[in-house]
């Protein structure tokens, strides 16, 4: 099958690497035009501009967009939207706001062509291992491009799937990444608590391999978190502050809006949040208080 591709960063360009190799051609765009010529020297078809790129495929076409949700999506579109004929398919792979990719559907109907949003899991690992695709559309177009997604999914049988109409797909990723969320802040904590406990001197890097075969907390995480211990025990040279994407964000808030209690989860963001605060006016306050009622002594800055 082919399709093109817009947005070789990272994972982008892995997700080329996997259509090439299970035998489908395709058209790379990027702003950056050495990671196009790298991709065209790995087999891809090189696009000089967004608007080119549909010209070299053929009709019906797909055409896959892996940039940051929000403007760049929609900018995209927009620029694509005049070289697209009805019939053609527009895939957002990103981490866009499911709300805008029922948005985004809807519009590309109402121009004649199909919008599919795929939430893409697999990180920086997905060459190897295979993508986990949570994918909302019509079924008919998913089937259209069931070539595609049983290469980039860690089978043809496993690891996609249609999750339902549009946004769903989007909605889906979104609750994976706030699950993320909370695994790993119970690693983290659990493994604070071990390097805390100094009398028994822990070697973490034992625990999380030990963990790792048997254990109920076995899991691909646990793996992660395993070599990273043995490659930086101490995690000498790691800073404290950790980033969020921003679909923690939006499944808090969707929690919030639902009435479904999700305190793990939206206790695991707050805890994102609050590493980037170094000099906390709120922690200061705490300070404060304490001392104001006990007389418990205040650290100065």
């Amino acid at each position: 099958m082919e399709l093109g591709m817009i947005g070789l960063g990272r994972m982008g360009a892995n997700m080329t690497r996997r259509l090439i190799a299970g035998g489908h051609r395709v058209v790379v765009y990027d702003r950056e035009e050495s990671a196009v010529a790298k991709m065209v020297a790995e087999g891809a078809t090189g696009a000089t501009s967004l608007r080119t790129l549909p010209s070299k495929l053929r009709p019906p076409r797909a055409v896959w967009i892996m940039v940051p949700s929000g403007d760049a999506v929609d900018e995209t579109i927009v620029s694509l939207s005049g070289s697209l004929q009805k019939g053609d398919i527009l895939i957002d792979g990103g981490n866009s706001n499911y709300k805008d990719s029922m948005s985004r559907a809807a519009a590309a109907r109402h121009l004649g062509f199909e919008f599919i949003d795929v939430g893409t899991s697999g990180g920086v690992w997905g060459f190897k291992e295979g993508y986990s695709l949570m994918i909302g559309g019509t079924k008919s177009t998913v089937e259209r491009l069931r070539p595609v997604f049983e290469s980039l999914a860690p089978a043809p049988d496993r690891g996609w799937a249609h999750m339902g109409p549009s946004g769903a797909g989007h909605f889906a990723k979104m609750v994976h990444n706030g699950i993320e969320y909370g695994m790993m802040q119970s690693f983290a904590e659990g493994f604070a608590l071990l390097e805390k406990k100094k009398e028994f001197k822990f070697d973490l890097a034992k625990v999380a391999e030990t963990w790792r075969h048997g254990s109920v907390v076995r899991s691909w995480l646990l793996d992660l978190t395993a070599e990273a211990l043995q490659e930086n025990p101490t995690l000498r040279g790691i800073g404290a502050q950790v980033a969020d994407s921003g679909e923690g964000r939006w499944m808090v808030a969707e929690a919030i809006a639902s009435d479904v209690p999700c305190p793990v989860i939206t206790l695991s963001l707050l805890e994102r949040i609050r590493s980037r605060v170094s000099d906390s006016f709120a922690n200061r306050m705490l300070a404060i208080m304490r001392n104001k009622f006990g007389g418990h002594a205040i650290q100065k800055s």
